[in-house]
């Protein structure tokens, strides 16, 4: 399979219209015309996953992030002068590796609607952004909980599922009828859970003030860390592969661990 022909099938799954206007999908290094000999996928186009993709023998990188929004001033080696996007995309063409990534074009499909909640045992209604026509594309969930479930117990879920210790802002005896997903950052899709009637947003992250506000207005908020919630984004992808009928390797990456925490004199 050649590279234009699996960037042709990705975007029949994820519609490049779909994406943000400020977003960068699609192909952002390498030939379309190139054969592939093996697809790596992983969260991040780092400079680091580009060369764990030539290490796997993959000449094409697959990610959810892309490898930048605003292309850089000059693509060199790693150097505090530029950032990390400059020395990924050098490494990409160092190493002889695509990279195409699929990011709010994917956020805003069915695949990513359906995940997150499914991963805590929570069924989707509709899209957060098209709360009104379910089945409709658009990006975060909106799913109904058992009154049964307490903003505690959905933490605890959480925890599991998406492998970190969520920050938790409410009150852990809340029983909770709507829960909003989000995967990535929360920006303003706080006033969009509270205007569906959501009794809490399960996010990667969010500001100190939005959580307070969200809170007081009745809004819980369950913070996995941007990474964490989405994570599972690289088996969407990996799925996507081979619904495209993409049959060569595949390797994955997953578990970054980028950052850690300090608790106790411990690291976590």
């Amino acid at each position: 399979m050649l590279i234009s022909e699996l960037l042709e099938g990705l975007f029949k799954l994820f519609p490049a219209d779909t994406a943000e206007p400020w977003d960068h999908v699609g192909l952002s290094v390498g030939r379309p015309d190139d054969e592939i000999r093996g697809v790596t996928v992983a969260l991040d186009a780092s400079e680091a996953n580009v060369r764990r993709a030539a290490a796997d023998g993959s000449n094409v990188l697959l990610t959810h992030h892309p490898v930048y929004i605003k292309a850089p001033q000059a693509f060199v080696p790693a150097s505090p002068a530029y950032p990390s996007s400059a020395a990924a995309v050098f490494a990409a063409v160092e190493c002889g590796v695509s990279i195409i990534s699929l990011h709010t074009n994917l956020d805003r499909s069915c695949e990513a609607q359906q995940l997150l909640p499914s991963l805590v045992g929570l069924q989707v209604v509709s899209s957060l952004e098209s709360a009104s026509c379910s089945g409709a594309l658009g990006l975060g969930s909106l799913a109904d909980a058992s009154s049964k479930l307490t903003l505690e117990q959905l933490a605890s879920r959480c925890s599991e599922a998406f492998g970190c210790d969520p920050r938790v802002w409410g009150d852990p005896d809340r029983a909770l009828g709507r829960v909003a997903f989000l995967g990535g950052s929360m920006g303003d899709f706080g006033e969009l859970a509270l205007a569906c009637g959501a009794d809490a947003i399960v996010t990667g992250e969010g500001g100190y003030h939005v959580c307070q506000d969200l809170l007081v207005r009745g809004c819980s908020v369950i913070l996995l860390g941007h990474d964490r919630s989405e994570e599972p984004f690289v088996d969407i992808l990996v799925d996507a592969l081979a619904r495209v009928g993409f049959s060569g390797p595949i390797a994955t990456i997953k578990n970054p661990h980028q950052w850690w925490t300090y608790t106790k004199g411990e690291r976590a």
